[in-house]
């Protein structure tokens, strides 16, 4: 019977089409996250380019979008998984708070924000949330 990897286990075979990526959790750490999710995707599109050049874009956003999340409601580190499924990519953003991502009411009128958990799930295929012990997962699959 096969068994799931763990979260630090990496295949060979799963080296040229997923990464791992750690962060301590810093606010300049998104920007990091998304020059990972960009390293990422180049090395997929030189072997298997994208159906349409916004799914590169969206991957990003999305990718932009949790890290910032993890930064303002979980302290402490974060990380990121990315790998190629059979029809997209799947990103997993791991942080160390246990309460679920709740959408919330976009006010312009104050500075904006709440438009972040509508525009993941307006992107992706499909989102979900994994509670554990140490935190949370958040799934989102992309289009590739």
């Amino acid at each position: 019977m096969a068994t799931e990897p763990r979260w630090d286990d990496t295949s060979p075979q799963e080296e040229k089409y997923g990464r791992t990526f750690s962060f301590p959790g810093e606010l300049s750490n998104v920007t990091g996250a998304r020059l990972a999710a960009e390293e990422f995707l180049r090395t997929l599109a030189q072997d298997v380019p994208p159906g349409a050049h916004e799914y590169w874009d969206d991957i990003l956003l999305v990718v932009t979008e949790l890290a910032a999340n993890a930064i303002q409601y979980a302290p402490g580190p974060f990380g990121l998984r990315m790998r190629r499924t059979f029809d997209g990519v799947h990103v997993t953003m791991r942080d160390t708070s246990r309460t679920r991502p709740e959408p919330r009411p976009f006010h312009p009128r104050t500075g904006g924000g709440g438009i972040g958990w509508h525009l993941v799930h307006t992107l992706c295929i499909q989102v979900s949330v994994v509670v554990h012990e140490d935190g949370k997962d958040i799934h989102a699959f992309l289009p590739w």
